[in-house]
């Protein structure tokens, strides 16, 4: 039999669950972004290296096989698409807390389902959606205030050295005095070898009070953000940190249709590498883009993840009533 929480504890968990969602909804509810629901199932998904989507066959869906009607479909790993879709067709600036689901991430801080508050601001950019993001854990975390540092700093600050400029056998070598056999199974892979300085050296340091949001990316980590305009090595790409958890991704969001194709081949010839199948890139996403998508910054941000570091829980599991493990 599984184990079970007490019939108080449970009840506790439920009402720090809503008290939480009540406050996310009144911070954007006051700033005039409304709310929407995107869809959990879909024809297509962000293409992403190591993000995979639970996929449904379309038969099960009950569709008639119609020439509109794909073969499969996916449990979503974020609300992006749906969002973006719904701004090239002239919603404004939109937020929503919605359902997602990544295969195989189980853990202290995965769940397979998961819980995502998403939005984007119609006309902000980096500097607008890292503010807003700042203050958000300011007032749902109760700290006085948040700080920001760019990447570059971050390194030079805590390792001595510039991740963009380093030598790729220094970097290598900065690796190797931590895990040798990582190193060398890595490579020359400049972006893996700076993930895992990130998560071991730099990520700790960020484990106080202060809310900490780590800004301009390499350009070759900028995922969906734009590149920034004074520094074409650097992306306006950003996270939140606290308590050294990673607590939330955002962008000044890419815009050209055309570089959004040439990151998810990118992304597939990743996959491929690491022994993943390649997703479609002739995604909705893609064609929304095309058709236009406003100016914008978009940030996501994980909110079992936000309870548990606002109630002191040491486990997902803690926070979310029915873990896939107990589902």
């Amino acid at each position: 039999m599984l184990d079970q929480p007490s019939s108080l504890c449970f009840a506790e968990r439920l009402r720090q669950r809503s008290d939480l969602l009540r406050d996310l909804r009144r911070f954007f509810d006051s700033r005039g972004l409304i709310e929407v629901q995107p869809p959990c199932l879909s024809r297509d998904c962000v293409v992403d290296a190591f993000l995979d989507p639970i996929e449904v066959d379309g038969a099960q869906v009950g569709l008639d096989g119609g020439p509109d009607s794909p073969p499969k479909f996916y449990l979503q790993t974020s609300p992006e698409s749906a969002m973006k879709r719904m701004l090239a067709e002239g919603a404004p600036s939109i937020y929503a807390i919605t359902p997602v689901f990544r295969k195989g991430e189980v853990g202290a801080r995965h769940n397979v389902e998961f819980s995502m508050l998403e939005w984007y601001e119609v006309g902000g950019d980096a500097s607008s959606a890292i503010e807003m993001l700042g203050n958000l854990a300011v007032e749902i975390l109760n700290t006085p205030a948040f700080r920001t540092i760019s990447y570059r700093e971050a390194f030079q600050c805590h390792l001595g050295f510039d991740p963009v400029e380093i030598a790729i056998d220094d970097l290598r070598d900065q690796v190797a005095r931590l895990d040798e056999s990582l190193a060398l199974s890595i490579g020359p892979d400049r972006d893996a070898l700076l993930d895992v300085l990130l998560s071991e050296r730099i990520e700790p340091s960020l484990a106080n009070d202060t809310p900490t949001i780590l800004t301009r990316y390499p350009v070759t980590q900028a995922a969906l953000a734009k590149p920034c305009e004074d520094d074409p090595d650097c992306a306006e790409r950003f996270e939140l940190f606290y308590r050294g958890v990673e607590l939330a991704n955002g962008y000044d969001e890419l815009l050209d249709a055309d570089e959004l194709q040439r990151r998810y081949e990118l992304s597939n010839q990743i996959r491929v590498a690491h022994g993943r199948s390649p997703l479609s890139v002739d995604t909705t996403l893609l064609a929304a883009m095309r058709q236009g998508l406003p100016a914008c910054s978009g940030v996501a941000l994980g909110v079992d993840r936000l309870l548990m570091l606002r109630t002191g829980a040491d486990d997902i599991a803690d926070v979310i009533p029915f873990p896939t493990t107990r589902a």
